[in-house]
């Protein structure tokens, strides 16, 4: 005789919660469900707005510097450390999560230009406009402390004087080597009081460095002669050189893709390149309405963080010409130098109001822990969202950002700057023999020439 007998799951009808409801079991046939679209729709709609209703990416300032902040580093060692410098020759290092100063390095008698740590993150090095360069020990301990211990002054490791000032410096991602930029770019090793090379190309000043992060010959530098130089330790010359009709204040390397770098330009543009292939931009990056004076990559390497002369602090995606998101204050002014952090997660800004600010890289999540269900809803709503972000009121929704009224302003009179040279182009093409004026992309329009 056989005996049919129902069998189910216990987990499929227990609640997680006392104060859920009971679950529920939907047929999810396309056919009994004609209003799925229009519901989706709806939820893809609410959830666009409640991401702006909850999008407070302001996390805290820290003060402490008694004047502007010049430049930043990252600790590789503690997640929560970073390194900051003053104008006025004052070096701290923070805690982010109890933003406050942990310890001080003093010693500058100007203007801190280049601020790097070691690969193993025991050594800081500074240089400035005092011609000096500085290597401080790290003081890991302190992490761990986080007692007021801002008294405490450290002295540094070594002091090597040079003959002209510094205005960057960068250590290689893995070596022992390290590189400082002002009259010439100079090659340094910790444990020897003069450079190991020097390169140079040109009497022009440079401004910045940056070690490529998959190959740790090879860096970059862009100087005051509108120029972006690619230099070789293997080679006793550099490499190439770009020349471009405005000069870039920084440079960044794509952590995840080596070949790609990307250049922060005066003409309030970020110019993404292929350093195989130099004659045109890979993406030109818009929305500043003034000079951008720093960037920096996201650990991920599919966004980047830029700050501006305008006052903002805006993300763009590595592939997009517009930021994702655009941050300020009204305190807040110019910005000087930003950093992500090496989760990903935040990222900090320092600016001429002495203050360091740090801000959530997405603007409207949620801090702290969540639970399973918490989680499945926000990837659920992001599905949503993506679906349907190409119809026009989800799309106006997500697209939306509040602007201060001064950028507001010189982000429209820059529009129709653009506008009117863009038709005045077109008209004097129409008015031109046919073949007498070429063409050209806006990814070339920028560059002048490539030097070998």
């Amino acid at each position: 005789m056989r005996v049919k007998v129902i069998s189910r799951s216990t987990d499929e009808f227990t609640r997680e919660r006392s104060q859920d409801l009971q679950k529920v079991f939907r047929n999810y046939d396309p056919a009994l469900r004609s209003q799925e679209k229009a519901v989706e729709y709806t939820r893809a709609l609410n959830a666009a707005k409640l991401e702006k209703i909850f999008a407070k990416p302001f996390v805290g300032a820290m003060n402490g510097h008694i004047d502007a902040v010049s430049c930043m580093a990252k600790n590789p060692n503690h997640l929560k450390a970073i390194f900051s410098s003053s104008m006025d020759g004052d070096i701290r290092l923070w805690d982010i999560a109890a933003r406050k100063t942990v310890c001080q390095f003093p010693g500058h008698q100007g203007a801190v230009r280049g601020l790097t740590t070691s690969t193993d993150g025991d050594l800081l090095v500074s240089c400035g406009v005092d011609c000096t360069v500085r290597l401080w020990k790290v003081p890991m301990l302190k992490m761990v402390d986080t007692s007021d211990r801002t008294g405490d002054n450290s002295q540094p490791s070594a002091v090597y004087t040079w003959k002209h000032a510094f205005w960057g410096a960068d250590h290689q991602w893995d070596g022992n080597l390290f590189a400082t930029v002002g009259a010439q770019v100079d090659i340094w090793d910790p444990d020897r009081s003069e450079p190991i090379n020097s390169f140079e190309w040109g009497k022009d000043t440079v401004l910045s460095v940056r070690f490529d992060p998959g190959d740790c010959n090879i860096l970059i530098t862009s100087g005051s002669d509108r120029s972006l130089t690619l230099y070789d330790l293997r080679m006793s010359s550099p490499a190439r050189k770009l020349i471009m009709k405005t000069r870039c204040n920084s440079v960044c390397w794509n952590p995840r893709e080596p070949m790609n770098f990307t250049a922060a330009n005066e003409d309030t543009n970020c110019y993404s390149f292929d350093a195989r292939r130099l004659d045109e931009a890979k993406i030109v990056h818009k929305g500043h309405v003034s000079a951008v004076m720093d960037i920096d990559y996201s650990p991920t390497g599919r966004e980047f963080v830029t700050g501006s002369y305008d006052r903002t602090v805006r993300i763009f995606n590595y592939l997009g010409d517009h930021s994702r998101e655009i941050y300020h204050t009204k305190r807040m002014q110019r910005v000087f130098c930003v950093k992500y952090t090496y989760d990903g997660t935040y990222l900090v800004s320092g600016s001429d109001d002495t203050n360091l600010r740090l801000w959530k890289s997405k603007a409207s999540e949620q801090l702290g822990v969540l639970l399973p269900r918490e989680r499945k809803k926000q990837e659920y709503q992001d599905a949503l969202k993506e679906r349907y972000k190409h119809l026009p009121e989800v799309k106006r929704i997500v697209r939306h950002r509040h602007l201060p009224k001064p950028i507001y302003k010189a982000a429209n009179l820059r529009r129709t700057m653009i506008e009117a040279e863009s038709r005045k182009e077109e008209r004097r093409r129409k008015h031109s023999a046919p073949g007498s004026m070429a063409v050209q992309p806006f990814r070339k329009r920028r560059i002048i020439k490539e030097v070998e």
